[in-house]
């Protein structure tokens, strides 16, 4: 009968001496291509003097499981007391050299992140480790300090006070962003559900980003709107208008138009349980085919629309044609900009046969009277000119 197997081993760090350095280990078996166990070391850290100190995979590791590690007597432990769950209270540098480091701009970010209630979502999501919450802290704020790629994020650390204390090397942010995986950013995006309440209101826009690399998938298509020599990924950002936070994020592949892009984003939005929001887009997000899924849906939305569409262009025509403010449209007094407001009849018919009509469809038509007339007035100067030069050139070939 074998021997039962001890559920700490997992958890029984030992230390592992392999081409002249020792590490922190835990003895592993793993089953082979022909089947056959085989043992192996997984390395937490280095052992100098007795003295352990961790690698980002044992940071990675939420609190209560790195509470499971079980460490030899000798070994000592005083880096892990510098881990920000275990930190006690900061204080004045008085008996030591002090160290000047940037900290301004980040002290305001943390202060954004702790108002809007991001940093405890981002715990609840990961467990409440706060090594990695930290770390992904720093990554967000990096580039929008200094407008760099990752790969300066390491020389950066030395020069600030970054919310992540040990260094984010490219081959930790690496491993590090491959941890994230889709549940993690559902459910970041659930919690932020929360904070939004109930009749929220937001907006979606998009914007193309240039791609220095090649290996990513969204970047083999689609063309640089700079006309650089460059590939270029879509990114898509939904935020609220009363709290103005960002609530979802999505990268697209660089040929993909807004208008269907929309289907993904709203489906995603469901899932994350905005069930009762109204959303605002431009006109890039304008088709028929969006319209009909607004009205089968019962998808509240606010949109921009192109007056080339045949429903669009019949009722401005239906104005005429006219030099000022048509009769039938009101006046902003604050804009100073004409208005009308109309009800429109729409039928979609669904996939099982099924009719359904537009639950209050409304097109808002608006007019910029000032720049209709000083169109019209170039126009018709514009017009005038023509005529005298025609005029003129006739009577220089007919002088008689």
């Amino acid at each position: 009968m074998p021997r039962p197997v001890d559920p700490e081993t997992a958890y029984r760090l030992v230390a592992h001496t392999t081409h002249g350095h020792v590490y922190a280990s835990v003895q592993c078996t793993i089953v082979g291509k022909n089947g056959r166990k085989v043992r192996r070391h997984r390395h937490y850290g280095v052992i100098e003097n007795n003295r352990f100190t961790p690698w980002a995979d044992f940071l990675a590791f939420p609190a209560g499981e790195r509470a499971k590690f079980i460490f030899p007597r000798e070994w000592d432990l005083s880096l892990l007391d510098k881990l920000s769950d275990r930190r006690a209270q900061g204080r004045p540098v008085l008996d030591c050299e002090a160290q000047n480091r940037l900290y301004g701009d980040i002290w305001f970010l943390e202060r954004i992140a702790e108002k809007t209630r991001m940093r405890r979502d981002l715990e609840a999501v990961f467990d409440g480790n706060k090594e990695i919450v930290d770390a992904i802290m720093a990554l967000a704020m990096f580039p929008y300090l200094t407008k760099f790629s990752f790969s300066r994020v390491e020389r950066w650390q030395r020069n600030v006070k970054s919310p992540c204390d040990f260094p984010l090397s490219p081959k930790v942010i690496t491993k590090l962003t491959q941890s994230v995986t889709e549940k993690h950013r559902m459910e970041l995006l659930s919690l932020r559900v929360s904070r939004l309440g109930k009749d929220g209101l937001c907006a979606v826009d998009s914007t193309s980003g240039s791609a220095y690399g090649d290996s990513l998938a969204d970047i083999h298509w689609g063309k640089n709107k700079e006309h650089l020599p460059l590939e270029q990924t879509l990114s898509v950002v939904a935020y609220t208008l009363s709290q103005h936070m960002p609530v979802y994020c999505r990268t697209f592949p660089g040929n993909m138009p807004d208008s269907r892009s929309l289907d993904v984003i709203l489906r995603d939005l469901r899932e994350a349980g905005f069930h009762d929001i109204a959303i605002i887009t431009d006109r890039g997000y304008d088709s028929l085919k969006n319209m009909e899924k607004y009205i089968l849906d019962g998808q509240a939305m606010l949109t921009s629309v192109k007056v080339g569409q045949k429903f669009i262009m019949d009722r401005i025509r239906e104005f005429g044609g006219c030099d000022s403010c048509p009769e039938a449209m009101s006046v902003d007094p604050e804009t100073e900009l004409a208005f009308f407001q109309c009800d429109m009849e729409c039928e979609v018919e669904s996939t099982n046969g099924r009719t359904k009509k537009a639950d209050r469809l409304k097109l808002n038509l608006y007019l910029d009277v000032k720049r209709r007339a000083v169109t019209l007035l170039r126009l018709r100067l514009e017009l005038e000119k023509a005529e005298t030069g025609t005029d003129r050139a006739s009577a220089e070939e007919n002088p008689s």
